[in-house]
């Protein structure tokens, strides 16, 4: 385990944001990594803040299951087990498909515009290869479902379990895999064809078919990580 140097990171943050709206930030799109220590007195230099405030937030993200605290080592990126893995996105396929259905009922509003016009974007960086601008751009399809369907509770468990998930850096590693990008892009197109149907049930089908998808791609990257890990 090596202690995380937060300068850089500080430039890939907004920093505007709340102390722990930026620390969370930092866990779940990779800029510190599983197992990376989080030095309460590195972090209250490069944040010009006290201690206390960022021994406040470790605490928040360990309750949030992002951090993992060691009493007399210090905290550290949680990394979930293969298990918890894959219950988050059998919630993930329940909460996704049922924003799928809602949406569809809804009819032609905004979300399903912003939909079909993320997945032009998406087909052009797939074309030049992009698959950091890609992985930005699946986010953004996935929170715009959820937005979508117009259910605030929905939303709020929704981003809960997607920060728990990271899901941010599982897909950089996913689009990584032979053909898992062009596949992704045709099964939002799918999805969204679903949704202009204005049929519930063919939306949330193939909403949960997409996502069932991705957890398949998500269990091999996460077999190929543990490979090609160092050995002890």
């Amino acid at each position: 385990m090596q202690e995380t140097s937060m300068i850089e990171a500080k430039g890939m943050i907004d920093s505007e944001m709340p102390l722990l709206s930026r620390l969370r930030q930092m866990i779940v799109t990779g800029v510190v990594q599983p197992g990376d220590m989080l030095a309460e007195t590195a972090l209250a230099q490069d944040f010009d803040v006290s201690r206390t405030p960022i021994r406040e937030a470790l605490k928040q993200l360990e309750r949030e299951g992002l951090v993992e605290v060691r009493p007399r080592v210090g905290s550290f990126v949680r990394k979930p087990t293969q298990r918890e893995i894959h219950e988050m996105f059998e919630l993930k396929e329940s909460f996704e498909g049922l924003a799928a259905g809602l949406l569809a009922r809804r009819g032609p509003v905004p979300e399903l515009e912003q939909l079909k016009e993320n997945v032009v974007y998406s087909r052009q960086a797939v074309e030049r290869g992009d698959i950091e601008l890609y992985s930005q751009l699946v986010h953004e399809f996935h929170s715009t479902l959820v937005a979508g369907a117009d259910n605030r509770k929905l939303s709020e468990h929704y981003d809960l379990l997607m920060n728990q998930l990271a899901y941010h850096r599982i897909v950089s590693q996913t689009l990584s895999l032979p053909g898992r990008l062009q596949n992704s892009v045709g099964e939002h197109q799918a999805v969204i064809d679903a949704l202009s149907s204005k049929d519930p049930l063919a939306a949330e089908l193939v909403m949960r078919r997409h996502v069932a998808s991705s957890s398949q791609s998500a269990a091999v990257a996460a077999l190929q990580e543990d490979d090609n890990e160092p050995l002890p």
